[in-house]
């Protein structure tokens, strides 16, 4: 029998991680974020992926956490894991060899080809606000074999235009000068494919080939959700599948597995 927690409302922080968890497949190698993509991998492999590979960008490799880590430099990740490198071997053997297969990002903007800001917002000489920077975005936008992005929508964050490019998406784009603007991956030869999926808290966007490039369409949206809600979130005009899906809410078991198990 489900968990009396389970009736409670279902929020969209968790309508995301169950969403974002279906992206991955048993044996993957995931490079994990912290927050919701850590997560999602944590209930994949509780559930339908129990042998996903999780490196995390602190140097535990292969992980089996016995908890929800609450950051990369969690104790909990050293248990169990295969083995503990440095962050230049993480980067170097891993990453930029080709071993990742999936990526997950975010950032403060995104836009339609999936490029991703997390340096500054304004100008970048003379910037309305400072941001955290790259870390290791940048190379897990190049590198993986797949990256997806996990997102909260609104016309803040899904921008026409990036101010600046922190991590490359189908094609390049952005309010910065460059030699490079207008030129997709294959182009820059970038090894990873890219962005393939976007997960927001509205629903899933998909990259598709439009007459501009490989561009962010919606093809799912979350129950109760609506496309005029949708297009208002967005700093562009977003494509829309035709053959839209409704995504239903998760099952009241892994609704207590979220909220009972892996982050009580």
């Amino acid at each position: 029998m489900a968990s009396k927690t389970a009736s409670k409302t279902v929020t969209n922080s968790e309508r995301m991680a169950v969403r974002a968890a279906e992206e991955l497949k048993d044996h993957d190698v995931v490079f994990v974020g912290i927050g919701l993509p850590n997560l999602a991998c944590n209930l994949a492999r509780a559930t339908h992926a129990p042998e996903l590979f999780m490196i995390y960008e602190s140097g535990a490799v292969g992980a089996i956490p016995t908890r929800l880590p609450v950051s990369i430099g969690d104790p909990a990740l050293v248990t169990d894991s295969l083995s503990i490198v440095s962050q230049a071997d993480i980067f170097q053997n891993y990453l930029q060899n080709g071993l990742i297969e999936v990526g997950f990002l975010g950032g403060a903007q995104v836009d339609r080809f999936g490029n991703i800001n997390t340096t500054v917002i304004g100008d970048y000489s003379n910037p309305k606000v400072r941001l955290p920077g790259s870390g290791g975005a940048c190379e897990i936008a190049t590198h993986a074999k797949r990256t997806l992005i996990v997102m909260r929508m609104s016309p803040k964050s899904f921008v026409e235009t990036c101010d600046f490019v922190t991590s490359p998406g189908t094609k390049f784009i952005s309010k910065m000068k460059s030699p490079d603007l207008g030129r997709d991956r294959k182009d820059l030869k970038l090894e990873g494919a890219g962005p393939v999926t976007v997960i927001t808290d509205m629903g899933v966007c998909e990259f598709r080939p439009t007459q501009a490039g490989l561009e962010m369409t919606l093809t799912e949206i979350f129950e109760g959700a609506t496309i005029d809600q949708v297009k208002s979130k967005c700093g562009w005009d977003l494509a829309i599948a035709p053959n839209l899906k409704k995504i239903a809410d998760p099952s009241p078991e892994v609704l207590t597995l979220l909220r009972e198990t892996l982050d009580p």
